[in-house]
Parts: structure tokens; C-alpha cells; sequence
């Protein structure tokens, strides 16, 4: 059995609403292997969302433990957390958010730069991961002149560029047409199994959720693992 890259046990995250208190997450339990891409659903507002940004370190949760590539990220101070984000942590959302001043290569190299890389470096990783998602011909075009898939795809290599052991993506194509996105979502699952890091896809999309290794549905702030095509 392949390494558990993303270790969560115990997730509690609640909200003050009003007066009261909104308890998303309730002792949540997740594990994600080296290589494996899981599909993460449920309904608008199930928490999704709130358990990517835990796992991701970008919210602190009220309890529990979060473990990424053997860390405990418990005690970890907001350095801290920065380093492990730019280490081992990539992000997808929905929208792309592109640096629209900047050429695709350029918005690629940027997480290399930012760990340290140099631009000889970071350049040819971003060459080739760009190659790989179909873009090598598009790589000095800004933003504005992609089009959204095209975008999207930038996204997904500027995500993986430090060679990140667990990739989070927050629906990666809810904002493309069905055939884009296809498209795009064929791509992304190549890398993750190409790559071998472990992938989690929070999706509303049921054809794609089912094309993924595991589908976990998201329901009253804890998880339940259904296999991919059966009901």
C-alpha cells in the first residue's frame, strides 16, 4: 500500500452565525495515499470547502490533527505554515487567478522563484510542465490570450510546480463548458497519476467524481467513502 501523504483525524470547525454557533466540520476522519486522486462531494454549503482550506493550512481548525507527508501541522506558527504550504501543498480553484500582466511560463515559474529556485530553473520546470499540459506552443501569452481551459491549464502546472506531495483543487472545471472541462479534468487526473502525489477534487460534476479512485460525500460535517460506479 502506496504512503499516506495527508493525515486528518479528529476535524472540528465551527462558525459563530448570529447568535449561535455553525458546526461544519465534526470530527472528521481523511487519509490520502501517495498517487491516489479522490473526489470530495456534497451539496453547496456541506463544508467542502472549509475542510480544503484546513487541509491546505490556510484556516486553523478547533481540533483535531492534521498530518502532510509525515508533519504534524498542529503546532505549526504561521511561518511555518508557509513553509509547508510552498513545500508540499498545491492549489487549484475554480478560477484560475492568473497573473494577467505575466505570460503563462512567467505565472508558472512564480512558486519556483518564490521557494528559491532561479529563473534558469525555474523557466525550463515550467517549460515542461506546460509541454505536458499542451501549452508549449502558448507559453509567452499572457492570460488575457488563453482561453479559459487554456487558463485553467496554466493553473493546474503553476499548482504543481514545486513537485507538492498533496494537490487540492476546489472544482477545478465548474467554470468551463462540459467539453473544456472534460478536456482539462483528463489532464489534471494524467499528473496526478503520472506524478504520484496524492490528489483530493472537491467536484459537483458526478461523471468525474466517478472517474477518480475514491468518492468521499461530504454530509453533516463528516465524510463516507462510496466506490466509483456503484450507487
Amino acid at each position: 500500500m502506496s504512503e499516506a501523504v495527508l493525515e486528518i483525524s479528529g476535524l472540528h470547525r465551527r462558525f459563530r452565525q448570529g447568535g449561535g454557533e455553525l458546526h461544519v466540520l465534526r470530527g472528521l476522519d481523511l487519509t490520502l495515499r501517495a498517487g491516489e486522486c479522490v473526489a470530495l462531494v456534497g451539496p453547496s454549503g456541506a463544508g467542502k470547502s472549509t475542510l480544503l482550506h484546513c487541509a491546505g493550512l490556510l484556516e486553523r481548525p478547533d481540533a483535531g490533527t492534521i498530518r502532510i507527508a509525515g508533519e504534524d501541522c498542529a503546532a505549526l506558527d504561521d511561518a511555518g505554515r508557509t513553509r509547508m504550504r510552498l513545500k508540499t501543498l498545491g492549489f487549484v480553484y475554480q478560477f484560475h487567478h492568473l497573473l494577467p500582466e505575466f505570460s503563462a511560463r512567467e505565472n508558472a515559474m512564480m512558486p519556483l522563484l518564490i521557494a528559491g529556485q532561479d529563473k534558469a530553473t525555474a523557466g525550463a520546470r515550467a517549460d515542461a510542465l506546460l509541454a505536458q499540459m499542451g501549452l508549449g506552443a502558448r507559453a509567452t501569452h499572457r492570460p488575457g490570450r488563453l482561453s479559459g481551459g487554456e487558463q485553467q491549464r496554466v493553473a493546474i502546472a503553476r499548482a504543481v510546480a514545486n513537485n507538492p506531495s498533496v494537490l487540492l483543487a476546489d472544482e477545478p472545471t465548474g467554470n468551463l463548458d462540459p467539453r473544456i472541462a472534460a478536456d482539462v479534468f483528463e489532464t489534471l487526473l494524467g499528473l496526478v497519476r503520472n506524478s504520484g502525489l496524492a490528489a483530493l477534487i472537491a467536484t459537483h460534476n458526478p461523471e468525474l467524481a466517478g472517474r477518480m479512485d475514491r468518492i468521499l460525500r461530504m454530509a453533516d460535517g463528516v465524510l463516507s467513502e462510496e466506490i466509483p460506479g456503484r450507487t
